[in-house]
């Protein structure tokens, strides 16, 4: 039982975030990986780190630094394996440090499977897992069945997306770099990723956030 004078753990730890991409390369290929900062654990323990906060690392085609998560069972390859993902979180409790994983679970990439049967019609029976919207009065469609994908934050404000030589990027780019914003519904149209992250098969179940 815990004693309720005693703080939270939280309220005192020192926390670590880690961009995965640029840390630490095991490899040598130029981007950091999994395998890199394992490595790189007892370097952290000796600061004094309590826990890492670990940016994204599931699969993703990378349009929003791995925020846009096409596929929350898998780690994406670029960092390693599933393997290395173990040995990772092995090594940090072996060192009396917790994980935070960092993810985002009010939208998914475009590519996400779940997305993708949303989009198919208005008649998906995953229709409203997903927000959408008519198109506003004199402005054009921007996807399927005339209607309008709720995006954060290029899409809902109308932004133009501009690379650094000033030229106005094509509007399947203002698709893929907008998170498809998931809905609230339940049943048949519940969020894409809810087995994923719950009770999915072949997911490893890890206890109350923190590990």
């Amino acid at each position: 039982m815990s004693d309720p004078d005693r703080p939270a753990w939280w309220t005192n730890a020192v926390v670590y975030q880690i961009y995965p991409r640029s840390f630490a390369d095991s490899t040598g290929n130029g981007t950091g990986d999994l395998a890199g900062i394992t490595q790189k654990l007892d370097y952290l323990s000796e600061l004094g780190v309590d826990v890492i906060w670990l940016s994204p690392v599931h699969e993703s085609p990378q349009y929003d630094n791995g925020y846009d998560i096409s596929n929350y069972r898998r780690i994406d390859s670029m960092y390693g394996s599933e393997a290395d993902f173990d040995a990772l979180l092995d090594g940090i409790h072996s060192r009396g440090m917790k994980l935070i994983m960092d993810l985002v679970v009010n939208h998914t990439s475009s590519e996400h499977e779940g997305f993708r049967r949303s989009a198919a019609s208005r008649s998906s029976a995953e229709r409203d897992s997903y927000w959408w919207r008519d198109p506003r009065p004199g402005f054009a469609p921007e996807s399927q069945g005339g209607t309008q994908q709720l995006g954060f934050p290029f899409r809902r404000f109308r932004l133009d997306l501009r690379s650094r030589d000033g030229t106005v990027l094509p509007a399947s780019l203002h698709s893929a770099a907008a998170g498809p914003q998931l809905g609230e519904s339940s049943g048949a149209g519940r969020r894409p990723h809810h087995d994923e992250l719950v009770d999915g098969p072949g997911r490893r179940r890890l206890p109350d956030g923190c590990h």
